[in-house]
Protein backbone atom coordinates (compact mmCIF):
# COMPACT_ATOMS: atom_id res chain seq x y z
CA UNK A 1 0.00 0.00 0.00
CA UNK A 2 1.15 3.53 -1.10
CA UNK A 3 1.80 6.00 1.55
CA UNK A 4 -0.92 8.15 -0.45
CA UNK A 5 -3.53 5.38 -0.05
CA UNK A 6 -2.47 4.37 3.11
CA UNK A 7 -3.63 7.63 5.20
CA UNK A 8 -6.71 7.75 2.72
CA UNK A 9 -8.04 4.75 3.97
CA UNK A 10 -10.69 6.40 6.01
CA UNK A 11 -12.76 6.62 9.68
CA UNK A 12 -15.75 6.16 10.77
CA UNK A 13 -17.65 8.66 11.44
CA UNK A 14 -17.94 9.71 15.39
CA UNK A 15 -21.42 10.82 16.61
CA UNK A 16 -22.72 14.21 17.24
CA UNK A 17 -22.11 15.89 21.00
CA UNK A 18 -25.37 15.87 22.75
CA UNK A 19 -23.51 18.41 25.12
CA UNK A 20 -24.53 17.75 29.33
CA UNK A 21 -25.73 20.17 31.70
CA UNK A 22 -23.13 23.03 32.74
CA UNK A 23 -20.41 21.78 35.69
CA UNK A 24 -19.47 25.38 36.79
CA UNK A 25 -16.57 23.62 39.00
CA UNK A 26 -15.25 22.06 36.00
CA UNK A 27 -14.92 25.39 33.85
CA UNK A 28 -13.28 26.88 37.41
CA UNK A 29 -10.99 24.53 37.78
CA UNK A 30 -9.17 24.77 34.15
CA UNK A 31 -5.65 25.92 34.62
CA UNK A 32 -3.24 26.93 31.78
CA UNK A 33 0.30 26.80 32.50
CA UNK A 34 1.48 29.42 29.80
CA UNK A 35 5.18 28.98 29.66
CA UNK A 36 4.78 25.01 29.14
CA UNK A 37 2.05 25.49 25.87
CA UNK A 38 4.83 28.07 24.42
CA UNK A 39 7.93 25.89 24.81
CA UNK A 40 5.73 22.75 23.57
CA UNK A 41 4.31 24.42 20.34
CA UNK A 42 7.71 26.46 19.82
CA UNK A 43 9.20 23.30 19.24
CA UNK A 44 6.45 21.50 17.27
CA UNK A 45 7.27 22.63 13.56
CA UNK A 46 11.15 21.91 14.05
CA UNK A 47 10.47 18.18 15.46
CA UNK A 48 7.55 17.15 13.19
CA UNK A 49 8.12 17.06 9.18
CA UNK A 50 6.94 14.51 6.71
CA UNK A 51 8.95 14.10 3.40
CA UNK A 52 8.62 13.05 -0.06
CA UNK A 53 5.73 10.11 -0.83
CA UNK A 54 4.38 10.73 2.83
CA UNK A 55 4.17 14.95 2.52
CA UNK A 56 2.07 14.85 -0.78
CA UNK A 57 0.18 11.61 1.20
CA UNK A 58 -0.49 14.64 4.38
CA UNK A 59 -1.05 17.14 1.63
CA UNK A 60 -3.92 15.17 -0.09
CA UNK A 61 -5.67 14.56 3.59
CA UNK A 62 -5.39 18.32 4.32
CA UNK A 63 -7.41 19.42 1.16
CA UNK A 64 -9.95 16.59 2.39
CA UNK A 65 -10.02 18.75 5.79
CA UNK A 66 -10.20 22.44 4.22
CA UNK A 67 -13.70 24.35 4.68
CA UNK A 68 -13.02 26.15 1.47
CA UNK A 69 -14.29 29.46 2.29
CA UNK A 70 -15.33 33.02 0.73
CA UNK A 71 -16.64 35.78 3.23
CA UNK A 72 -16.18 39.27 1.05
CA UNK A 73 -18.60 41.73 0.68
CA UNK A 74 -18.14 41.56 -3.02
CA UNK A 75 -18.78 37.63 -3.28
CA UNK A 76 -21.09 36.90 -6.41
CA UNK A 77 -22.84 33.64 -7.81
CA UNK A 78 -20.43 32.94 -10.32
CA UNK A 79 -17.33 33.51 -7.83
CA UNK A 80 -18.98 30.94 -5.28
CA UNK A 81 -19.99 28.43 -8.39
CA UNK A 82 -16.22 28.79 -9.24
CA UNK A 83 -15.09 28.33 -5.67
CA UNK A 84 -17.65 25.36 -5.64
CA UNK A 85 -16.19 23.63 -8.67
CA UNK A 86 -12.83 23.78 -7.06
CA UNK A 87 -13.76 22.20 -4.00
CA UNK A 88 -15.37 19.67 -6.08
CA UNK A 89 -11.86 18.96 -7.91
CA UNK A 90 -9.09 20.76 -6.00
CA UNK A 91 -6.02 19.13 -7.39
CA UNK A 92 -5.38 19.04 -11.21
CA UNK A 93 -6.21 15.25 -12.65
CA UNK A 94 -2.36 14.68 -13.96
CA UNK A 95 -0.42 15.21 -10.69
CA UNK A 96 -3.51 13.08 -8.95
CA UNK A 97 -2.72 10.77 -11.44
CA UNK A 98 1.38 10.85 -11.24
CA UNK A 99 0.34 10.55 -7.38
CA UNK A 100 -1.59 7.17 -7.67
CA UNK A 101 -4.33 8.72 -6.05
CA UNK A 102 -6.66 9.42 -9.17
CA UNK A 103 -8.80 6.73 -7.90
CA UNK A 104 -9.27 8.69 -4.04
CA UNK A 105 -12.17 10.85 -3.11
CA UNK A 106 -10.21 14.18 -3.08
CA UNK A 107 -12.53 17.38 -2.35
CA UNK A 108 -12.69 19.46 0.23
CA UNK A 109 -14.40 19.22 3.15
CA UNK A 110 -16.94 21.83 3.02
CA UNK A 111 -17.73 24.97 1.27
CA UNK A 112 -18.18 27.82 3.56
CA UNK A 113 -20.31 31.31 2.41
CA UNK A 114 -22.22 34.11 3.80
CA UNK A 115 -26.27 33.44 4.00
CA UNK A 116 -27.21 34.73 0.82
CA UNK A 117 -24.95 32.26 -1.18
CA UNK A 118 -26.24 29.16 0.49
CA UNK A 119 -28.83 28.56 -2.61
CA UNK A 120 -25.94 29.14 -5.48
CA UNK A 121 -23.49 27.02 -3.61
CA UNK A 122 -26.05 23.78 -2.55
CA UNK A 123 -26.98 23.99 -6.42
CA UNK A 124 -23.43 24.48 -7.27
CA UNK A 125 -22.64 21.08 -5.14
CA UNK A 126 -25.68 19.28 -6.51
CA UNK A 127 -24.66 15.23 -6.37
CA UNK A 128 -21.45 15.62 -4.54
CA UNK A 129 -20.89 14.65 -1.07
CA UNK A 130 -19.37 18.19 0.00
CA UNK A 131 -22.02 20.04 2.30
CA UNK A 132 -22.24 23.66 2.28
CA UNK A 133 -21.49 25.69 5.38
CA UNK A 134 -22.80 29.04 6.76
CA UNK A 135 -21.39 31.91 9.16
CA UNK A 136 -24.03 33.06 11.45
CA UNK A 137 -25.38 34.19 14.38
CA UNK A 138 -23.99 38.21 13.59
CA UNK A 139 -20.40 36.68 11.99
CA UNK A 140 -17.52 38.37 12.50
CA UNK A 141 -18.60 40.39 15.34
CA UNK A 142 -21.54 38.68 17.04
CA UNK A 143 -22.58 42.01 18.10
CA UNK A 144 -26.70 41.66 16.37
CA UNK A 145 -29.84 40.78 18.60
CA UNK A 146 -29.85 36.93 19.74
CA UNK A 147 -33.73 36.52 18.38
CA UNK A 148 -32.11 37.81 14.98
CA UNK A 149 -29.39 35.12 15.57
CA UNK A 150 -31.90 32.51 15.98
CA UNK A 151 -33.57 33.41 13.34
CA UNK A 152 -30.61 33.54 10.92
CA UNK A 153 -29.43 29.97 11.91
CA UNK A 154 -33.01 28.93 11.20
CA UNK A 155 -33.33 30.33 7.67
CA UNK A 156 -29.75 28.84 6.75
CA UNK A 157 -30.18 25.57 8.02
CA UNK A 158 -34.06 26.12 5.50
CA UNK A 159 -31.83 27.28 2.62
CA UNK A 160 -29.59 24.26 2.62
CA UNK A 161 -27.29 24.73 5.16
CA UNK A 162 -25.49 21.09 6.65
CA UNK A 163 -22.96 23.09 8.83
CA UNK A 164 -23.33 26.28 10.77
CA UNK A 165 -20.04 28.08 12.11
CA UNK A 166 -21.59 30.63 14.62
CA UNK A 167 -19.95 33.10 16.43
CA UNK A 168 -19.83 33.26 20.69
CA UNK A 169 -20.53 36.63 22.22
CA UNK A 170 -17.25 37.48 23.27
CA UNK A 171 -18.29 39.36 26.74
CA UNK A 172 -20.13 36.87 28.51
CA UNK A 173 -16.34 35.35 28.31
CA UNK A 174 -14.57 38.23 29.05
CA UNK A 175 -17.02 39.06 31.87
CA UNK A 176 -16.81 35.14 33.54
CA UNK A 177 -20.47 34.70 32.49
CA UNK A 178 -19.84 31.13 31.95
CA UNK A 179 -23.67 30.68 32.16
CA UNK A 180 -25.06 32.82 29.88
CA UNK A 181 -22.70 31.86 27.58
CA UNK A 182 -23.71 28.53 27.68
CA UNK A 183 -27.66 29.39 27.64
CA UNK A 184 -26.54 31.28 24.37
CA UNK A 185 -24.51 28.47 22.82
CA UNK A 186 -27.50 25.91 23.96
CA UNK A 187 -29.84 28.08 22.40
CA UNK A 188 -27.66 28.35 19.41
CA UNK A 189 -27.52 24.46 18.82
CA UNK A 190 -31.31 24.02 19.15
CA UNK A 191 -31.81 26.04 16.21
CA UNK A 192 -29.16 24.38 14.07
CA UNK A 193 -31.61 21.34 14.51
CA UNK A 194 -29.67 18.61 11.89
CA UNK A 195 -26.88 20.84 10.88
CA UNK A 196 -23.55 20.54 12.55
CA UNK A 197 -22.73 23.66 14.65
CA UNK A 198 -19.38 24.88 14.47
CA UNK A 199 -18.84 27.56 17.88
CA UNK A 200 -16.13 30.15 16.84
CA UNK A 201 -14.27 31.30 19.74
CA UNK A 202 -12.68 34.42 18.35
CA UNK A 203 -9.48 33.62 20.36
CA UNK A 204 -6.89 36.59 19.71
CA UNK A 205 -10.06 38.26 21.58
CA UNK A 206 -10.28 36.55 24.82
CA UNK A 207 -7.28 38.21 26.25
CA UNK A 208 -5.89 34.50 28.14
CA UNK A 209 -5.28 31.35 27.45
CA UNK A 210 -7.09 30.17 30.62
CA UNK A 211 -10.47 31.73 29.23
CA UNK A 212 -9.66 30.06 25.90
CA UNK A 213 -9.82 26.75 27.29
CA UNK A 214 -12.73 27.93 29.67
CA UNK A 215 -14.66 29.05 26.69
CA UNK A 216 -14.00 25.92 24.71
CA UNK A 217 -15.62 24.11 27.90
CA UNK A 218 -18.34 25.67 28.15
CA UNK A 219 -19.21 25.75 24.38
CA UNK A 220 -18.89 21.90 24.68
CA UNK A 221 -21.52 21.32 27.48
CA UNK A 222 -23.55 23.48 25.15
CA UNK A 223 -23.81 20.43 22.56
CA UNK A 224 -21.01 22.08 20.09
CA UNK A 225 -19.98 19.83 17.30
CA UNK A 226 -16.92 21.74 17.03
CA UNK A 227 -15.19 24.90 18.38
CA UNK A 228 -13.39 26.74 15.86
CA UNK A 229 -10.30 29.38 16.81
CA UNK A 230 -11.39 31.80 14.95
CA UNK A 231 -13.48 34.13 12.35
CA UNK A 232 -10.49 34.90 10.34
CA UNK A 233 -11.20 38.92 10.77
CA UNK A 234 -9.87 39.49 14.05
CA UNK A 235 -6.17 40.98 14.45
CA UNK A 236 -5.15 37.99 15.71
CA UNK A 237 -6.73 34.57 14.76
CA UNK A 238 -5.51 30.59 14.81
CA UNK A 239 -2.12 30.41 16.28
CA UNK A 240 -0.70 26.96 17.84
CA UNK A 241 -0.84 27.82 21.31
CA UNK A 242 -4.34 28.72 21.34
CA UNK A 243 -4.76 25.46 19.61
CA UNK A 244 -2.80 23.24 21.91
CA UNK A 245 -4.96 24.72 25.00
CA UNK A 246 -8.17 23.93 22.30
CA UNK A 247 -7.12 20.46 22.11
CA UNK A 248 -6.90 19.37 25.07
CA UNK A 249 -10.14 21.03 26.51
CA UNK A 250 -11.72 18.61 23.40
CA UNK A 251 -9.43 15.66 25.19
CA UNK A 252 -10.50 16.46 28.59
CA UNK A 253 -13.92 16.69 27.41
CA UNK A 254 -13.89 13.28 25.46
CA UNK A 255 -12.29 10.97 28.73
CA UNK A 256 -14.85 12.66 30.83
CA UNK A 257 -18.08 11.91 28.48
CA UNK A 258 -17.04 9.90 25.82
CA UNK A 259 -17.76 12.37 23.53
CA UNK A 260 -15.30 13.41 20.36
CA UNK A 261 -16.02 17.14 19.43
CA UNK A 262 -13.74 18.74 16.21
CA UNK A 263 -11.58 21.11 16.34
CA UNK A 264 -10.97 24.20 13.50
CA UNK A 265 -8.30 26.48 13.03
CA UNK A 266 -8.82 29.32 11.04
CA UNK A 267 -7.52 33.06 9.49
CA UNK A 268 -3.58 32.80 8.89
CA UNK A 269 -2.81 29.46 7.88
CA UNK A 270 -2.21 30.02 4.09
CA UNK A 271 0.74 27.64 3.65
CA UNK A 272 1.28 24.34 3.16
CA UNK A 273 3.81 23.61 5.86
CA UNK A 274 1.31 25.34 8.42
CA UNK A 275 -1.03 22.71 7.12
CA UNK A 276 1.45 19.81 7.98
CA UNK A 277 2.35 21.50 11.56
CA UNK A 278 -1.17 21.51 12.52
CA UNK A 279 -1.87 18.14 11.46
CA UNK A 280 1.22 16.55 13.87
CA UNK A 281 -0.33 18.70 16.75
CA UNK A 282 -3.68 16.67 15.89
CA UNK A 283 -2.17 13.79 15.66
CA UNK A 284 0.03 14.02 18.94
CA UNK A 285 -2.54 15.67 20.90
CA UNK A 286 -5.82 13.32 19.96
CA UNK A 287 -4.83 10.31 17.76
CA UNK A 288 -5.53 9.37 14.05
CA UNK A 289 -9.55 10.26 14.05
CA UNK A 290 -8.69 13.66 14.55
CA UNK A 291 -6.93 13.75 11.08
CA UNK A 292 -10.02 13.46 9.56
CA UNK A 293 -12.90 15.97 7.99
CA UNK A 294 -15.39 14.47 10.31
CA UNK A 295 -13.36 15.99 12.87
CA UNK A 296 -10.87 18.25 11.47
CA UNK A 297 -11.22 21.62 9.51
CA UNK A 298 -8.98 23.87 8.15
CA UNK A 299 -10.65 27.57 7.48
CA UNK A 300 -8.98 29.25 4.65
CA UNK A 301 -9.15 30.54 1.67
CA UNK A 302 -5.70 30.59 0.08
CA UNK A 303 -4.09 27.20 1.67
CA UNK A 304 -5.52 25.27 -1.01
CA UNK A 305 -3.63 27.26 -3.77
CA UNK A 306 0.12 26.35 -1.50
CA UNK A 307 -1.10 22.95 -1.30
CA UNK A 308 -0.98 22.34 -5.02
CA UNK A 309 2.35 24.39 -5.38
CA UNK A 310 3.62 21.57 -2.75
CA UNK A 311 2.22 18.36 -5.13
CA UNK A 312 2.85 20.01 -8.37
CA UNK A 313 6.64 19.68 -6.85
CA UNK A 314 6.54 16.75 -5.46
CA UNK A 315 5.45 15.12 -9.21
CA UNK A 316 7.48 17.56 -11.85
CA UNK A 317 10.65 19.08 -9.09
CA UNK A 318 9.31 22.64 -10.12
CA UNK A 319 7.26 24.99 -8.38
CA UNK A 320 4.16 25.89 -10.68
CA UNK A 321 2.94 29.55 -11.06
CA UNK A 322 0.40 30.71 -8.80
CA UNK A 323 -2.03 31.55 -11.82
CA UNK A 324 -2.01 27.34 -12.81
CA UNK A 325 -3.95 27.47 -9.60
CA UNK A 326 -6.84 29.63 -9.65
CA UNK A 327 -8.89 29.61 -6.85
CA UNK A 328 -12.14 31.45 -8.55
Amino acid sequence: MTAVTELHRGESEPGRNPGLALDPDWVDSVRVNRSAVERRTAALPGRRSVKKDWQAAWLLKAITCIDLTTLSGDDTPGRVRRLCAKARRPVRAEILEALGAAALPIHTGAVCVYHEMIETAVDALAGSSIPVAAVSTGFPAGQTPFELKLREIELSVAAGAAEIDIVISRRQALTGDWKALYDEVRAFREACGPAHMKTILATGELGTLRDVGRASLVCMMAGADFIKTSTGKEPVNATLPVSLVMLRMIRAYRERTGHAVGFKPAGGISKAKDALTYQALMKEELGRPWMEPALFRFGASSLLGDIERQLSHCVTGRYAASHHQPMG
